[in-house]
């Protein structure tokens, strides 16, 4: 029965947050009517009737900065440093059809996923070669999926069961932080077998801190804390998602893990670089 409550609540609480989220296109007023009458909520698609003035880069350095751009980014985010190039973040522009709130909490997202993926992808091929792990798991990255003809390593279950069983765990996962994005602090509400009282924190998506997600209350003193250490976590998410690509394409490029790849640039840099590792494996 609590198992039948708890994914009827998220389906409903699903459905509602769909329908707020993709939301049509705004349209423009009737000419005579009012404002007030018309107004409706609208998440990816948004279009500002005007933009408010913006200290051109008060307080903070500006990275290839444009006037359109520091029209929008008033320095208000986590990492904003004017630096917009393709307007992605303009309400008003060609990228104002996603939802410029979503395409910062997104990037905080998938920045924490860099970084724990950069973190674990390198691991084992570290801990391998200081001997700390049997060298049969000592393997790089794209050896250890599930997924074939890549993954070599046997599991408890074979492949495909563990990448069904990913699939679902992760999409129960993310469809959970999708609703509590929609209706923020909603998931310190819906029942979730009596651990919801431990969800519930600052009602902010991108940080929704409380006993789960910040159990040793970082930042919680003051302000200017919070504000620093949001701004080290988006930089390095930032780094990470470059590392995380540069393993990508020194896998392909070169056959071997990141680590291994290191250890043989220090040990031969004339002839283990970028320019003699341009071929495909």
């Amino acid at each position: 029965m609590a198992t039948q409550a708890l994914v009827s609540s998220s389906l409903a609480s699903s459905v509602e947050a769909a329908r707020q989220l993709l939301g049509g296109r705004t349209r423009p007023l009737p000419i005579g009517s009012s404002s007030s009458s018309s107004s409706r909520k609208s998440s990816f698609v948004v279009r500002a009737a005007s933009t408010p003035p913006v200290k051109q880069g008060a307080d903070r350095p500006l990275w290839f900065a444009s006037k359109q751009s520091l029209s929008y980014l008033d320095g208000s985010l986590p990492g904003d440093f004017g630096f917009d190039p393709l307007g992605l973040s303009d309400p008003e522009g060609t990228g104002g059809f996603i939802e410029p709130n979503w395409l910062a909490y997104g990037e905080v997202i998938n920045g924490r996923f860099a970084m724990l993926g950069a973190a674990g992808a390198i691991a084992p091929e570290i801990l391998g070669k200081l001997g700390l792990i049997p060298e049969e798991t000592a393997l790089p990255w794209f050896q250890t999926g599930v997924i074939p003809p890549a993954g070599t390593y046997s599991y408890w279950a074979d492949p495909y069961t563990l990448f069904v069983m990913e699939m679902a765990f992760m999409g129960f996962a993310e469809h959970r932080r999708f609703q509590d994005w929609a209706k923020p602090g909603s998931m310190g509400k819906q029942y979730f077998l009596g651990l919801e009282k431990f969800l519930g924190g600052s009602g902010e998506p991108a940080y929704p801190g409380g006993p789960f997600f910040n159990p040793l209350g970082l930042g919680t003193k003051d302000e200017k804390s919070m504000k620093e250490l949001k701004l080290k976590e988006i930089k390095n998410g930032r780094l990470a998602m470059l590392a995380v690509l540069g393993y990508f394409i020194q896998g392909l490029v070169t056959g071997v893990g990141p680590y291994q790849n290191l250890l043989d640039h220090l040990a031969d840099p004339v002839n283990n670089n970028v320019l003699t590792s341009l071929k495909f494996h």
